[in-house]
C-alpha cells in the first residue's frame, strides 16, 4: 500500500503523542520542595553544602543571622518554616494554635551553668542562690526555662528568688507575665542587668552570651561557676538532659502537602551530625585540644548526644514542658507527645 507523505507525518505525530502520554503516565511523581530558615550553625554545614540531602525532598536551606532566621521561620510566608523557639511553640500549643508543626530536629542545645554571672569577689555558689535577686534576659525564652530548671536542680524554689528581667548590656524591651507574679519584675528604665550587678542591686544574672564587662580574671563581672564544665557534666549525669532550646517548625499548609517530610528531615539531620562528628576528629582542629573535648563528650554523653528524632529526645522535651508549666508559662501540663503530636500521627 502506498502511503502519502501527509499520511506518514500524521501517523508519526500520533505515535509520538501516544509515546509521550505513556512516558508522562509512568513518570515518577514530583519531589516535594521545602524552604527552611536556620541560623548559620557549623554543625549543619553538610546540609548547607549539599553533601547531605534528604531523600526525595528538595530542601532549600536558608542561613543567616539568628534573630532574623527565627523571625522568618514563623513570620515569612515566602518560606515553609525553620528554626524556632521551643518555648514560643509550647505556649502556642497551650493556646490551641496548631498553625505550625514541630519536627524533632533540634538546631540549638546548650548547657546553662556557664551562663550565670556575678560580681568579682562575690561568694556565690549552687547552694547559696536561694532567696537572692537574680537577673534574667527574658522570662519566656527557651533558655530561661532551662535556667530556672537549673536553679530547681540546685534545690531552690524559684518563687523564692526575686527575678529581674532586662537586657544584658543595655536597656531592652522585655515582657513579663501579665499580671506579673510577685517575685518577677522588670529592670528599672534605662538600666541593664550588667549595671544592676556592678552596682550591687542584683546578686547575679543569667545571659546566653557573655556580657561585655565579663572577664574571667579582671572582671568586674565573672562566672559563678568558672569550672562550669564539671557542673554541667554532673547536671547531665543526674538529669540526662542536654537542653534543647530550638526546634524545626513547618507551616501547616506546607506540612499538609506531604506529611512524610518530617521523617526525611530527621534522617537527613542525623546523617549531617554523623558527618560533622567524623570531620571533628580530623585535621585541622579548631583548637589544639579539640579532639580531647570531642572524645570526652562522647565518653560522658554517648556518641549520639546530638541525635535528632523523638525517642532520643523524649525525656528532655518532657522535662522542658513540665518546667514551662511549673514556671506558669502554660495553663496545662503538656508532654513531648503533645509537642510532636502531628509528627507522631504522620
Amino acid at each position: 500500500m502506498t502511503v502519502s507523505r501527509r499520511q506518514f507525518i500524521a501517523a508519526g505525530c500520533a505515535a509520538g503523542g501516544a509515546l509521550g502520554h505513556s512516558l508522562a503516565a509512568g513518570a515518577a511523581p514530583a519531589v516535594p520542595a521545602l524552604t527552611l530558615a536556620c541560623s548559620n550553625y557549623v554543625r549543619f554545614m553538610p546540609i548547607a553544602t549539599g553533601d547531605v540531602r534528604p531523600n526525595d525532598l528538595a530542601l532549600t536551606w536558608v542561613r543567616g543571622d539568628r534573630t532574623e532566621m527565627l523571625r522568618r521561620a514563623t513570620d515569612d510566608a515566602a518560606i515553609d518554616g525553620g528554626e524556632s523557639s521551643m518555648a514560643q511553640h509550647v505556649m502556642r500549643l497551650d493556646r490551641g494554635d496548631r498553625s505550625l508543626v514541630a519536627v524533632p530536629v533540634f538546631p540549638l542545645r546548650n548547657f546553662t551553668a556557664r551562663d550565670l554571672y556575678t560580681r568579682k569577689g562575690t561568694a556565690l555558689n549552687a547552694g547559696t542562690l536561694g532567696g537572692r535577686r537574680i537577673g534574667i534576659y527574658n522570662w519566656g525564652a527557651s533558655g530561661a526555662v532551662w535556667y530556672r530548671h537549673l536553679v530547681r536542680y540546685f534545690g531552690h524554689d524559684v518563687t523564692k528568688i526575686a527575678w529581674v528581667v532586662g537586657g544584658t548590656d543595655g536597656p531592652a524591651t522585655v515582657t513579663v507575665p501579665d499580671p506579673p507574679p510577685s517575685h518577677v519584675s522588670k529592670a528599672p528604665t534605662g538600666a541593664s542587668l550588667s549595671d544592676l550587678l556592678v552596682a550591687g542591686t542584683i546578686d547575679a544574672f543569667f545571659a546566653p552570651l557573655p556580657p561585655r564587662k565579663y572577664h574571667p580574671v579582671d572582671g568586674p563581672i565573672v562566672r559563678v561557676f568558672p569550672d562550669f564544665r564539671a557542673v554541667e557534666q554532673k547536671y547531665f549525669a543526674d538529669t540526662r538532659c542536654y537542653p534543647p532550646q530550638h526546634v524545626v517548625l513547618i507551616r501547616r499548609a506546607s506540612w499538609d502537602r506531604d506529611r512524610t517530610v518530617g521523617t526525611r528531615l530527621v534522617d537527613a539531620f542525623n546523617e549531617s551530625e554523623t558527618m560533622f562528628e567524623a570531620a571533628q576528629r580530623q585535621f585541622p582542629y579548631n583548637s589544639p585540644w579539640l579532639i580531647a573535648d570531642v572524645e570526652d563528650a562522647a565518653r560522658l554523653m554517648g556518641a549520639d548526644y546530638h541525635a535528632h528524632g523523638l525517642e532520643k529526645n523524649r525525656h528532655a522535651v518532657d522535662v522542658f514542658c513540665r518546667s514551662a508549666f511549673e514556671d506558669g508559662l502554660l495553663k496545662r501540663r503538656l508532654t513531648a507527645d503533645d509537642f510532636f503530636a502531628d509528627f507522631l500521627k504522620a
